[in-house]
């Protein structure tokens, strides 16, 4: 491809090899979209991604703009925000550089990015996807309380990226509600769930240990502190159920005491890779889904797709009229539990006794996994977002 003006920018902090789902699935879009017309990524480096790709013979015709990355998920919110200002200056260096005609931009990070993006688009007559994996301030300040000027100026400043947007991807009919109840934006919402990872080389076929597994972010908005709390007391009134854990985040240190306490039930394996991970969700009967209420609202958990895959039935920690309940609910995937230490610990009782009912749940899955595969998200992205610069 000549140089000039790049077709399409793909703009998201998280990429491959470290990100497998979402960096895999954006991967494999710039790589098909690069036979038309000139791409160019714009991500955060975490693992010299420029010999990745040599190593791996990928990313053919791409162009990427790598800037270093200064922090991860079990940062602490300042250096986060830090963090997310530098990839910010530097996103406005690669478009001024690049000057795409149209750009994919997510909410990682959020605010901030998008809304150079627009601000590049209305200066260089571009347009742009919104894709909306989180609606922030909202769900930063279920986490950590905003301070309320600050949170107007970000609410607006987003509102106004979604106004002006081409259009927008969201992940629920709930967020997609909001999302247009916050912003009045008139641009076309569409509903694109996240892909699952690679289950290719995952045993799903084999019996199931009776027990729970969690493989994602102990983060803030997972609801770990509950979760031990309830292990603990199941576990001291005699509960034998084993329980494993895998992934980083601010509670990792949590787990692992929890862990160092309940040595015979309860195993911590830390970071681990995306194949271990899938494999530990197959290999248990349940899979642990803590999610905070209110952030529901404006996120939906990146860990159920995967989940889907690995035949265990979801076990979800929130409230009954949560998106998440809902979802779990309606394709028969498990139970919702309400967020209650003393409830969650009597169903881990009621497991350990076989006293859960598991005829009206969907074991077979096809129909959901189907929808959840890289394919389907890449062809999304190709009739949205390629379709705008290729005729």
């Amino acid at each position: 491809m000549g140089k000039g003006r790049a077709d399409i920018a793909i703009i998201n902090r998280s990429f491959w090899p470290i990100y497998p789902v979402i960096g895999e699935a954006l991967l494999r879009f710039a790589e098909g979209a690069a036979r038309q017309c000139r791409v160019c990524v714009i991500m955060q480096d975490h693992a010299d991604i420029c010999a990745k790709l040599k190593e791996h013979d990928r990313g053919q015709g791409v162009e990427f703009h790598p800037g270093k990355a200064w922090s991860s998920s079990g940062s602490s919110i300042l250096a986060r925000i830090l963090d997310a200002v530098f990839f910010m200056v530097w996103v406005g260096l690669c478009l001024l550089k690049t000057r795409p005609r149209h750009v994919y931009v997510s909410t990682d990070p959020p605010v901030l990015v998008p809304f150079i993006v627009m601000l590049y688009a209305r200066l260089f007559g571009a347009s742009y996807t919104y894709h909306l994996q989180d609606i922030h301030p909202e769900a930063t300040n279920v986490v950590m309380p905003v301070n309320r000027v600050l949170f107007r100026i970000l609410r607006w400043m987003d509102g106004a990226v979604m106004r002006r947007a081409a259009q927008l991807l969201t992940l629920t009919e709930e967020m997609k509600a909001e999302i247009q109840s916050r912003s009045g934006t008139r641009a076309p919402i569409h509903l694109l769930s996240n892909p699952a990872v690679s289950f290719d080389d995952v045993n799903t076929s084999h019996t199931k240990t009776p027990g729970f597994s969690f493989c994602g972010n102990a983060g803030r908005l997972q609801r770990i502190p509950l979760v031990i709390a309830s292990i603990e007391q199941y576990l001291q009134g005699g509960g034998t159920l084993p329980f494993t854990f895998a992934g980083g985040g601010v509670f990792s240190p949590d787990l692992e005491g929890l862990a160092a306490r309940f040595p015979d039930q309860v195993t911590y394996h830390g970071l681990v890779s995306p194949a271990a991970a899938a494999q530990l969700n197959a290999d248990y009967q349940w899979a642990l889904l803590p999610i905070e209420d209110e952030v529901t609202r404006f996120a939906f958990p990146s860990k159920t797709s995967s989940y889907v895959f690995s035949g265990a039935l979801i076990l979800a920690v929130c409230g009954e009229a949560t998106s998440v309940a809902q979802w779990v609910q309606d394709y028969r995937l498990g139970c919702v539990v309400a967020p209650d230490a003393a409830a969650l610990a009597e169903f881990f009782r009621r497991v350990e006794n076989a006293e859960v009912d598991a005829a009206g749940f969907d074991m077979d899955r096809t129909a959901l996994k189907a929808a959840l595969g890289f394919n389907v998200f890449v062809e999304h992205l190709n009739e949205r977002v390629l379709s705008r610069v290729v005729s």
